[in-house]
């Protein structure tokens, strides 16, 4: 029998992604545009950090630390201090993410127009899920996702990056983010989650048309791309998921899925969670990694030369690219209850943005610390992969396929010509490359 759908309903469901659009970005961003031309930080930050040329970006991260160890803007604090961010980060006063108390009206009408599909910023996501059950999702991941099972990875990674780069023609120009750095870590990924070779590229293009959904503010426009593809994702993930329970393989994700902890395992909905997030961040940041770190070594063929005297510099130099150009800009933290950070008082429910890529370029931590040095002895302690209860699942896998990705491609391409026309992905809290123009010479 045919369900009909009430008028009513129909009304209803259209009217859903709008209230969403209309909360998350159409009145935020209408707001922080007033506030960047009167000059609030934060508001710049937010509005500005995927238009400003790399030095600009660096010249307001210098403005918000001489405001301060921790700075109150118009919508939320802001500190770009290493010491205050690594606070932030590991402290039990904070809660993961952005959003008003659970009373309030706001939230019960975010609620109501909630999708029915998973996001990344919204629970049972890793990224914002709180003790108990962050806990938990997270022993259970960590079983599957361990040092040694990413170091028995690097040898077919070695393989499938000497194998993109055996198709690529050299002395031509060539977009690198289209036929290296997207295309390795996906394929890394996809691998180690049991994804067919023929759904690789299907779930690169949805991951990338999904990755604004991290970012405040998109267009009308935006949204319904981001929102699209956020769905279709879910689509196929679930799909994926009721695959790997029939056949399941020798993957990560099919360990994930009958992994148990005191008898215990993830619901469908938690076990979907993960795996989109480890899917989707397992090659969303290390394309910006790839990107990030070729255009360094490019302009550095000092540093470049450095590495090549002693390749035992390799694992470093993948810190240093971490620190000097992370792939992720900032986070945020929303407080449990009055607290302080750096000295500085903070009441309850107010948010904290803690800007990653200006932590690291703070001068009382780092020497010098716009210089991109590959032998920098403390470049480990960037923030880039956040700290404490949320550090990064993936950065040992991160790690290991930037000293891959980029070796490789330097030992084979030692002449490598970056062309002009490189663009900027128009992400804000996502750092990366959209085009590369290289010339690849032997």
């Amino acid at each position: 029998m045919t369900t009909v759908k009430r008028p009513s309903e129909g009304l209803v469901a259209r009217a859903k992604p709008v209230v969403r659009w209309g909360i998350g970005h159409a009145l935020p961003r209408t707001v922080l545009r007033v506030a960047a031309r009167r000059g609030d930080l934060q508001a710049r930050l937010v509005t500005d950090s995927d238009r400003l040329p790399t030095t600009a970006l660096h010249e307001l991260f210098d403005d918000i630390r001489r405001s301060g160890p921790v700075h109150k803007a118009g919508f939320a604090h802001l500190t770009a201090a290493h010491p205050a961010v690594r606070q932030l980060l590991t402290s039990n006063d904070f809660r993961s993410g952005v959003g008003a108390p659970d009373d309030r009206l706001i939230s019960r009408v975010l609620r109501w127009s909630a999708s029915d599909y998973l996001h990344p910023v919204a629970p049972p996501s890793l990224l914002v899920t709180e003790p108990p059950d962050h806990t938990r999702y997270r022993k259970l991941v960590t079983r599957v996702f361990t040092v040694r099972a990413v170091e028995n990875l690097r040898a077919r990674t070695e393989q499938i990056a000497h194998e993109l780069l055996d198709t690529i023609e050299a002395d031509r120009p060539v977009d690198l983010v289209e036929t290296y750095c997207s295309l390795l870590p996906v394929t890394v990924i996809a691998e180690i989650l049991g994804v067919p070779p023929e759904q690789r590229r299907r779930v690169l293009e949805l991951g990338t048309a999904a990755a604004p959904s991290l970012d405040m503010g998109l267009s009308w426009r935006q949204f319904r791309t981001v929102d699209a593809a956020l769905a279709a994702f879910d689509r196929w993930l679930a799909e994926h998921l009721d695959h790997l329970r029939a056949n399941p393989g020798d993957n990560l994700l099919s360990q994930l899925a009958a992994a148990r902890e005191d008898g215990v395992g993830l619901t469908d909905i938690e076990l979907k969670a993960t795996a989109g997030l480890v899917l989707a961040a397992g090659f969303e940041t290390t394309v910006n990694l790839l990107g990030n770190g070729i255009t360094l070594l490019h302009d550095n063929p000092g540093q470049l030369e450095v590495l090549r005297q002693d390749p035992a510099h390799w694992p470093n130099a993948v810190d240093e690219a971490l620190r000097v150009d992370p792939p992720v800009l900032l986070t945020a933290r929303t407080s449990l209850r009055h607290t302080t950070v750096a000295g500085v008082r903070v009441p309850k429910d107010a948010v904290v943005v803690g800007v990653l890529a200006a932590a690291n370029r703070d001068a009382d931590v780092f020497e010098d610390p716009a210089r991109f040095d590959v032998t920098r002895p403390n470049a480990r302690d960037h923030v880039s992969f956040s700290a404490g209860r949320h550090y990064c699942l993936g950065a040992a896998l991160a790690r290991m396929e930037g000293e891959v990705g980029l070796r490789t491609l330097f030992d084979r391409y030692p002449n490598l010509r970056l062309l002009p026309g490189a663009t900027r992905r128009a992400t804000r809290i996502l750092r990366g490359y959209e085009r590369l123009p290289a010339v690849l010479k032997p």
